[in-house]
């Protein structure tokens, strides 16, 4: 059975939370008294630690320009992280969550011109596919701390590669004057150990604030876009909700972007912390945020999305790294590559002879597919991730040429692949017996 976890999104539902108080009394009085009716000087409050105002001061600084970020698509509130893309046969393993009709997530200013910054996940599912249009019927909208009111806003550009999207107000006068930009900080000077700050919107509690360390750095963990990003892990409690929410250091710079946890469960199946949680680091964001300014959907994930009408090699595929370490071991699999999950039926890989799974593997309990083709290297090229074969493909044109080395069942092979276009129902027929729905490759 798989025993490792899978982190996913956090961007998700708003829920009503009941508290149950055991015993007579939950918090003992603060202002207890002396016999004689008064106060002792031991008893009065003392002045905050340098540490503790050092918090008080960043949140009252920054906090106004965190926002809730809310979806609505067809009159009901969607769960931003349904999004993140898991491949079938490891979603069994995802905590089950209850349908969900409530959601939001979280996001902070990030000009002057009082735009917005948040996950793509939080966002996605109001937006037509490959685009940053509006779907028919969906509506995005954010709340400033200390305000009711929902203000309508529409997306300006995003990069599902780094799970970014860059949001505008429609009203830009009705952003508040105290929702500051906040800056991004240098996270080539962040230290394992170091105090963060989060702020967000968990389980729609809005403008919450919880602060813990830098647990580690460069946590290479996959986006909702497959490409694998060096997440920073932090112990400050984030939970559903704070998707899209900043990371701050004691200088009040973005550090990171609140993105990710691994869940515990609670008896309700609700997915929540456990301190172990992860944010897409700021140097990313600074990186992204001119492509975002520019509009549309950019990016190596983004380019995959419009594949219907370019050339391809006619393949689904995941990376290695998607099955455990002993299952690897067991089916003698190599350490890196992409492996074939079905081929189009008539396509650029059928007629080369690629083949998909072509039986299951009982390992451990755990079924996995086996059996079949396992792309090494693309044009001399190795391929560590999807991302690198698709990078290979998107840049030749129909009838161009691309050679693969390939392994099945301990062996290696080259083949080379005529490029062309696959239409999407020729893709849908699939060989091998999987329903390989992990990333589709061009």
């Amino acid at each position: 059975m798989l025993r490792k976890r899978i982190a996913y999104g956090i961007g998700t539902l708003a829920v009503a939370v009941g508290l149950v108080l055991a015993g007579a009394t939950l918090f003992p009085s603060v202002n207890a008294q002396s016999a004689s009716g008064t106060a002792s000087s031991g008893q009065q409050q003392s002045a905050l630690l340098q540490n503790e105002q050092n918090t008080v001061n960043v949140v009252k600084q920054y906090g106004p320009s965190v926002v809730a970020v809310n979806v609505t698509v067809q009159g009901q509130r969607v769960n931003p992280f349904q999004g993140q893309s898991v491949p079938p046969q490891f979603q069994p393993f995802l905590p089950q969550q209850q349908q969900t009709l409530q959601a939001t997530g979280s996001g902070f200013v990030i000009d002057p011109q009082g735009q917005i910054i948040t996950n793509y996940h939080v966002v996605k599912d109001a937006l037509q596919q490959g685009t940053v249009d509006m779907k028919n019927g969906a509506k995005l909208t954010v709340v400033f701390p200390d305000s009711q009111k929902e203000l309508p806003i529409h997306v300006v550009g995003a990069d599902p590669d780094y799970d970014l999207a860059l949001l505008q107000v429609d009203d830009q006068g009705s952003v508040p004057s105290n929702a500051k930009p906040i800056p991004i900080g240098n996270v080539d000077q962040l230290q394992v150990g170091q105090k963060v700050i989060a702020i967000g919107n968990p389980f729609g509690f809005q403008s919450t604030v919880t602060t813990g360390i830098v647990s580690a750095m460069g946590r290479q963990l996959p986006s909702i876009g497959q490409v694998k990003v060096p997440m920073i892990q932090t112990d400050a409690a984030i939970n559903p909700g704070n998707s899209g929410g900043p990371l701050l250091d004691s200088s009040g710079n973005v550090v990171g972007m609140n993105t990710m946890i691994i869940p515990g469960v609670a008896a309700g199946g609700q997915a929540g912390n456990i301190g172990i949680g992860f944010a897409v680091p700021a140097n990313l964001i600074q990186k992204t945020l001119p492509d975002l300014k520019k509009g549309g959907l950019t990016g190596v994930y983004a380019q995959a999305l419009s594949i219907q009408t370019k050339p391809r090699i006619g393949v689904s595929v995941i990376g290695v790294d998607n099955f455990p370490t002993d299952v690897r071991g067991t089916l003698n699999m190599p350490d890196y590559g992409a492996v074939v999950m079905s081929v189009a039926q008539g396509g650029p890989a059928d007629k080369a002879g690629l083949q998909g799974p072509a039986y299951q593997a009982t390992v451990n309990g755990q079924n996995y597919p086996a059996g079949g083709d396992i792309v090494l290297q693309a044009d001399g090229q190795k391929i560590n991730s999807v991302t690198d074969l698709q990078k290979i493909v998107l840049n030749k044109s129909a009838g161009d040429k691309v050679s693969l080395e390939v392994w099945r069942n301990g062996k290696k092979r080259t083949v080379s692949v005529t490029l062309e276009v696959v239409q999407q129902q020729q893709q849908q027929q699939q060989n091998g017996g999987s329903n390989g729905s992990g990333n589709t490759t061009p």
